[in-house]
């Protein structure tokens, strides 16, 4: 029965891992998208629990309900796959802003997720009643729960490091499923020859005695402590670690071993060493308290100033660095987590006698700990790290821990009296002076590990942090050189800055954007930035409405405060207005149309961004063009392999066969690039263009271009750096990145410290080829064009 609970786990995570993603991709990968799905996941295990003693009767064989339970969650699960395309187009064509859409995302995290969650939140209590709810049957319990969670290790590394690396979410599905399968059998198979626990069975009668209600708000408050924690310090961590999908598996993985290897640890305590539960979990909450302090000491204070050089190393080295980092950090109190619910279980079965329903207790236990993860979750990530800041957060988990702890230490008032009030009141003004001590080392969240992440070490005392703000998204920063340039920082790394290298690929992506389509009145923005991209297209005189998509609320203010000298003040431009939504969402969900979309800078391996390089994102962007609009993206050709970026390329063209690349180069070498694609045939006119780059309305659109280098269209143009008929030697073998297949954020992350930028752009440019037909013009303007590009003239397609 271990094992199974442990195959169990493993095809739980695997699930969670798919289903997150996928509706992500449908409901949008905002904070409050992702609230909604992580409530309603663990929402149903919740009601799971509490449902199963009610609705199934103690006299069907426990290890039978639990085979079909199991069955049941793979059939669900296979057939989420199937439904949940059809449950994205009705959001899709509902779906929208305000009230009205978050019911509407509410609903499709309901529909898809509420039933196989409420199956796999009903396994515990189920196979509770085989169990007699003695110290030795509550201690088996727990080892079904730390196997339980040791699954759910191996089910995370299984998706997060092959499974959706090397295949797709419908072969994950298949492989939970199948262990599902597996389960359910062998369970029938013991059910045929295993005899039910005959207590069990029996009438159960009432309880001995009534619970002690504390069990279960210690519990609660221990689920809101875990939840809450793990959301702040997966944010750092991602931070510290890079954010990609690596990252995200390697921290649930550390933190899920040590829930169970803590459990393990209880479950025997409990059978042959504890003889007061309650008193135990009591001491375990007010240790929390000092390992919450440790873990924060750490990830502010500590490994952030590590001399570590990420970049000069392989990333399964890199890999090895981080778990060993993410156990320093994360197990002392994943560890006392884990202990908190074998302690719980038994101190509410404590004085009950063996005939209570085993499901009762289980389902009680487990309800109470996942109430208190949902608020912990949904509190931390949508309203403690905006609101108050990472480290009052931990300071405000820190004082909840010790509180739990002495509702259980503290005897209660009734029983309070003559030698043990005095104990109480000792107690309770060393407990009050231990928090203080505790709460007043919980340094701040370290600026240079908001601004350059895994790079920090390296830029201590190099350049001064001038801004540091927390959102509910993300974190943001603002650097300043000694040369004076700053720097726009988000998920710690640099997204913009005022260098040449980075203006110039800024203010191409913006002017290309409106200068090859033919009236670009409309133009779509995705992601804010430094403003700058968003700036260059303001200055168009012939746009007249530009719709920012940011999905975090504090980027916009910042730009504007300190970007402003660089962005054209955009954010004064009557022209533009700021949607907070997920571009991706957005543009799914709107009935507008563009005459042209661009993305500003995103990195491909950070979590999630890998969905605004998929075929059916650009296929969502092309169906809102006006005709003869186009779509700009950005290709970062720096932190990254050659698979990865051949995967981005590929997937446009593959949308937009009628594209082209520009190439941005800094002393010469590759960079990085803009692709600009068109649902017809793309024709640039030079002469046209420069005739309006002549022109008086032009002239702000002129000379923000002369001020990363271009002193005309023909300079601008002569970054050509290839097109699809040039390409597809080069692509031969390249992935698509689709929905159902984000290899892209896989392929990605195993280059995020490789800098092959300059051998990527050569490689590419050894099949570029001028072709005329795309490029028309008088012969004197062709010309300089072909000999700007140091390329060859070719009349080909």
């Amino acid at each position: 029965m271990l094992l199974l609970f442990v195959a169990s786990g493993a095809s739980a995570l695997i699930y969670e891992v798919v289903w997150f993603q996928l509706l992500q991709l449908v409901i949008g990968s905002s904070a409050v998208s992702l609230g909604v799905l992580l409530g309603t996941f663990m929402g149903g295990m919740c009601a799971g629990s509490l449902l199963l003693p009610r609705a199934v009767s103690p006299r069907h064989h426990p290890l039978r309900v639990y085979a079909l339970i199991e069955l049941a969650i793979g059939s669900i699960g296979v057939l989420v796959l199937f439904v949940m395309p059809l449950v994205g187009r009705v959001y899709i064509a509902w779906g929208g802003e305000g009230l009205t859409g978050l019911l509407l995302r509410g609903v499709v995290a309901a529909i898809c997720l509420l039933p196989p969650t409420l199956l796999m939140g009903a396994t515990l209590p189920a196979i509770a009643r085989w169990i007699e709810t003695t110290p030795a049957g509550v201690s088996w319990l727990g080892y079904f729960y730390a196997g339980n969670i040791a699954g759910g290790v191996c089910g995370c590394l299984l998706a997060g490091f092959y499974l959706l690396r090397v295949f797709d979410t419908a072969t994950a599905t298949y492989v939970a499923a199948a262990l599902n399968l597996a389960v359910g059998v062998i369970a029938l198979a013991l059910a045929a020859f295993t005899p039910p626990a005959s207590r069990t069975l029996a009438s159960v009668g009432a309880d001995a005695n009534v619970p002690d209600r504390r069990v279960y708000v210690v519990i609660a408050l221990s689920g809101l402590c875990a939840l809450a924690a793990e959301v702040i310090w997966t944010r750092q961590l991602g931070l510290l670690f890079g954010g990609s999908v690596y990252t995200f598996s390697i921290i649930l993985a550390v933190f899920l071993l040590g829930l169970g290897a803590g459990s393990t640890a209880a479950s025997f305590l409990c059978r042959f060493v504890v003889t007061d539960a309650a008193a135990a979990l009591g001491v375990c909450q007010f240790l929390l308290a000092g390992a919450i302090a440790w873990t924060a000491y750490l990830v502010s204070a500590a490994l952030p100033y590590w001399p570590i050089a990420p970049s000069i190393s392989g990333i399964w080295f890199n890999v090895q660095l981080d778990l060993t980092r993410a156990f320093l950090a994360l197990f002392p109190a994943a560890v006392l987590w884990g202990a908190s619910f074998p302690f719980a279980l038994a101190a509410a079965a404590a004085g009950r006698g063996a005939r209570q329903d085993g499901a009762k207790l289980a389902g009680g236990v487990y309800a109470a700990n996942t109430v208190g993860a949902i608020a912990g979750a949904l509190g931390a990530s949508l309203l403690l790290v905006g609101w108050i800041g990472s480290m009052h957060a931990q300071q405000l988990l820190m004082v909840i821990s010790a509180i739990a702890g002495l509702l259980l230490l503290i005897p209660p008032a009734a029983s309070d009296a003559g030698r043990g009030r005095f104990r109480s009141v000792v107690l309770l003004l060393a407990a009050s002076a231990a928090v203080i001590a505790l709460t007043l080392t919980a340094p701040p969240v370290s600026p240079w590990l908001v601004a350059f992440g895994r790079f920090a070490p390296g830029w201590v005392g190099v350049t001064d942090i001038i801004y540091v703000g927390e959102g509910v998204h993300s974190s943001v920063a603002v650097s300043r050189d000694s040369t004076g340039a700053l720097k726009y920082h988000a998920s710690g790394k640099v997204q913009a800055s005022s260098e040449p290298q980075d203006m110039g690929l800024q203010r191409m992506l913006g002017h290309l954007t409106t200068l090859v389509p033919a009236n670009p009145r409309s133009v779509l923005v995705i992601g804010y930035g430094a403003g700058v991209t968003a700036g260059a297209v303001s200055v168009d005189p012939r746009v007249e409405h530009i719709t920012i998509a940011e999905i975090e609320p504090l980027v916009p203010q910042v730009a504007s405060r300190y970007f402003g000298d660089f962005n054209q003040r955009v954010a004064d431009s009557p022209k533009v207005q700021v949607r907070i939504d997920d571009g991706r969402h957005f543009i799914q969900t709107t009935d507008q149309k563009f005459d042209a979309v661009t993305t500003d800078l995103v990195d491909p391996w950070v979590k999630g961004t890998a969905a605004l390089f998929t075929r059916e994102f650009f296929e969502a962007a092309r169906d809102h063009l006006n005709p003869g609009g186009i779509v700009t993206m950005f290709v970062q050709l720096y932190e990254t392999s050659p698979e990865a970026v051949k995967s981005q390329v590929a997937t446009f063209f593959d949308v937009f066969p009628n594209s082209v690349i520009f190439g941005n180069t800094r002393e010469g070498r590759g960079y990085d690039m803009v692709v600009v694609g068109q649902a017809g045939p793309l024709r640039i006119d030079l002469d046209e263009i420069e005739d309006r780059l002549s022109s008086p309305g032009y002239a702000p659109v002129a000379r923000s271009l002369r001020e990363v280098g271009f002193q005309s269209a023909v300079q601008l143009f002569a970054t050509y750096a290839g097109r699809p008929a040039d390409l597809a030697e080069w692509l031969q073998g390249a992935v698509i990145n689709r929905d159902r297949d984000l290899r892209l954020q896989y392929l990605a992350g195993l280059g995020m410290n490789l800098f092959q930028n300059d051998k990527i752009y050569a490689d590419m440019l050894t099949n570029r080829r001028f072709p005329e037909n795309l490029f028309v013009g008088s012969d004197k303007r062709m010309q300089a064009l072909f000999e700007a590009g140091g390329g060859s003239r070719n009349a080909g397609p």
